[in-house]
């Protein structure tokens, strides 16, 4: 599925990224980075409640197609200039992470894990 096309469904607020022609190719949610980085698959769209700049870095390293920060907090200011720097799209909801999952669900996005 395409970023565009969740970002829109989803009503989610671009904090940063350019975002179009991206294909989504799996979902991950978890607040324990090393978890995402373990087990999150590359293309996958991150759902999370962290706002610190290491969230980026992670997403970087696993190849993540987006970051969704939920539940109604915003990104620190270094988060948004790694997200530029490193051309992660980042997106902002005030929906809870358990809701956007759902939505994500719904949509036909489906979790995705590397096998450990």
């Amino acid at each position: 599925m395409q970023l565009a096309a969740i970002a829109e469904a989803l009503s989610l607020s671009p904090d940063h990224g350019s975002f179009k022609d991206i294909e989504v190719k799996g979902g991950y949610s978890s607040d324990l980075l090393s978890d995402v980085m373990g087990k999150a698959a590359a293309k996958s769209i991150w759902v999370t409640n962290q706002i610190h700049p290491n969230v980026i870095a992670v997403a970087s390293l696993i190849d993540a197609a987006a970051v969704i920060i939920a539940g109604g907090v915003q990104p620190e200011e270094g988060t948004l200039k790694k997200a530029e720097e490193v051309g992660i799209p980042l997106f902002t909801t005030d929906l809870p992470a358990f809701e956007v999952v759902g939505q994500l669900y719904q949509l036909g996005v489906r979790g995705t894990a590397r096998s450990a």
